[in-house]
């Protein structure tokens, strides 16, 4: 006798996959949970309105404002919810957090592609001036928070302002030209890429150099270049404006007000020659400097959510706490605890 196998119920399979999406769910919801409280704030900058967020405490009125100067790139003011552990961070200090989206981003006006440096030290000097005459904006210690690029606009506020009672520098770097070689020579070892692909990119970089410091024209660099993904004409005018960056002298400027600079470097970073930032940065700020390594990427991630697309966006998602290396915030908190004014 033929015996016939027995189908499975839907219903089992529809409860299966109905108890996965409750679990996911719930995990979400936990690992989206944090302590802080937000409000939308409309801040005038110099090219208009810029659209902020301010960060509050769950508990306890703030005793200070961390200002968050964002890296390169359309960066909005949450950078699309991966801050949150920052903002808790400072929370858990006692901090508030003032973070904005950059110009032509998330409702700002203006266009940040035709930033300087200058510019983007200007911008954060007038969202300054903005929360001193705020009433709702906590002031009596402020925190310049940077990351990467801010390395070039950091030390530009401090040493023109005197409101500023400490400084976290995340990955920042000293020359443009010097950050951009040690990323792609990092990057070709990280890819394994031979001696051809490493001349041919080399190659590459060189030819970029010397029409950035000629000022070709966007048509020049386009018709010159074998990337097959080139700048935009306004991305090239960006890189054109700012290619010549260096920190070094506004850094010494700074260094006169002598208030607590923390470096956070992450052991796993391509993007910035931390050893070099770190070396400068003793040499010029001396005792008033502390310096974190972690066990991250540029951004401080656990270097897996940078190597994997897929891991990072799926953990930024559910669990956007565990986004950091180990200790990343807690020892943002701490040095945050310490600033007085």
């Amino acid at each position: 006798m033929q015996i016939k196998k027995r189908r499975r119920p839907a219903f089992v399979v529809v409860l299966a996959l109905i108890t996965v999406a409750a679990l996911v769910t719930g995990i979400a919801l936990v690992g989206n949970s944090f302590r802080f409280s937000q409000e939308p704030v409309t801040i005038p900058g110099p090219d208009g309105d810029l659209a902020g967020i301010l960060t509050l405490p769950d508990e306890g009125a703030a005793r200070g404002l961390v200002v968050m100067v964002h890296g390169d790139g359309p960066v909005e003011a949450t950078q699309g919810g991966l801050y949150a552990p920052w903002f808790e961070g400072a929370a858990d200090a006692g901090f508030a957090t003032l973070s904005w989206s950059k110009p032509g981003i998330g409702g700002s006006d203006g266009d940040w592609l035709s930033q300087s440096m200058d510019d983007r030290a200007a911008e954060v000097s007038a969202v300054l001036d903005w929360a001193q005459r705020s009433d709702d904006v906590p002031t009596d210690t402020i925190v310049l928070w940077g990351a990467s690029q801010a390395g070039w606009v950091l030390p530009k506020i401090t040493s023109a302002r005197e409101d500023i009672d400490g400084v976290v520098a995340v990955g920042t770097a000293i020359g443009w030209l010097g950050q951009g070689r040690f990323n792609l020579l990092a990057q070709l070892e990280h890819d394994d890429a031979d001696a051809q692909e490493r001349e041919s990119a080399i190659a590459e970089s060189d030819q970029t150099r010397g029409l950035l410091k000629r000022r070709a024209s966007y048509e020049e660099y386009l018709a010159s270049t074998t990337s097959s993904d080139p700048m935009t004409a306004d991305r090239w005018g960006f890189v054109l404006r700012n290619f010549d960056a260096d920190a070094t002298e506004d850094l010494i400027a700074s260094a006169s007000r002598a208030i607590p600079v923390h470096l956070m470097a992450g052991t796993h970073d391509r993007n910035v020659d931390v050893a070099e930032t770190e070396n400068t940065y003793r040499s010029i700020f001396g005792p008033s400097l502390t310096v974190t390594h972690v066990d991250g990427a540029h951004s401080l991630a656990r270097p897996v959510m940078e190597d994997n697309d897929a891991i990072g966006l799926l953990t930024g998602i559910i669990w956007p706490q565990a986004l950091l290396a180990p200790g990343a915030i807690d020892d943002y908190s701490a040095f945050l605890s310490g600033v007085r004014r």
